[in-house]
């Protein structure tokens, strides 16, 4: 039985990351809430989210032996400071506060990610650190405006405009964005044996 894959995101920018990889997929966006669980270690809660995404949407595959086998992808980005866990801004003033806090300082970007089939389930955390460099009160406001920060984890988009305030990272650039690509593949790969 041949299988799809399914990917449980309306992320536009996962969509890119698996199609210029070569994948060829299905979108069916995952929509569950996004809480954090009391003293929910960062990893943890990401890989979590990504596996809630995924059950989700496998949930929702039709039945029957004509259909083919489901293999759901689910993701979940998050940013972590010293203080926080910074998901998606919930406006434009939350998304300057995040990145005031963002400013002059280094970062860890954690991606969960969990592959699901009818058989079995795989879960995988990815940790990049990004360093950024101190942002003015007026960049800040400028980009705000823009309205890309808005739908981003940690309020910026380093493929984007955000890109000229960031240095340095160390580990998987594509975890940034928003899906370790490497990661992804080696699950994949487990579960095409």
């Amino acid at each position: 039985m041949e299988r799809m894959l399914v990917l449980a995101s309306a992320s536009p920018r996962r969509q890119q990351l698996l199609a210029q990889a070569g994948y060829e997929f299905t979108v069916v966006p995952a929509n569950i809430p996004e809480e954090r669980r009391a003293d929910e270690a960062p990893a943890a809660f990401a890989t979590r989210l990504a596996r809630e995404k995924a059950q989700a949407v496998f949930d929702q595959r039709p039945r029957g032996a004509a259909n083919a086998e489901w293999l759901v992808l689910g993701a979940d980005t998050i940013v972590v400071t010293a203080e926080e866990i910074l998901g998606k801004p919930r406006d434009a003033a939350d998304a300057a506060r995040m990145l005031r806090l963002l400013s002059g300082r280094a970062h860890q970007v954690v991606t969960g990610v969990c592959l699901i089939s009818a058989d079995k389930a795989e879960v995988a955390a990815e940790a990049t650190t990004v360093v950024m460099r101190a942002i003015s009160d007026e960049e800040i406001a400028a980009y705000v405006a823009t309205g890309e920060p808005l739908d981003k984890a940690g309020a910026y988009a380093i493929q984007g405009y955000a890109a000229r305030w960031i240095p340095r990272i160390e580990g998987c650039y594509f975890n940034v964005v928003g899906l370790p690509l490497a990661r992804v593949a080696s699950l994949l790969e487990g579960f095409s044996r």
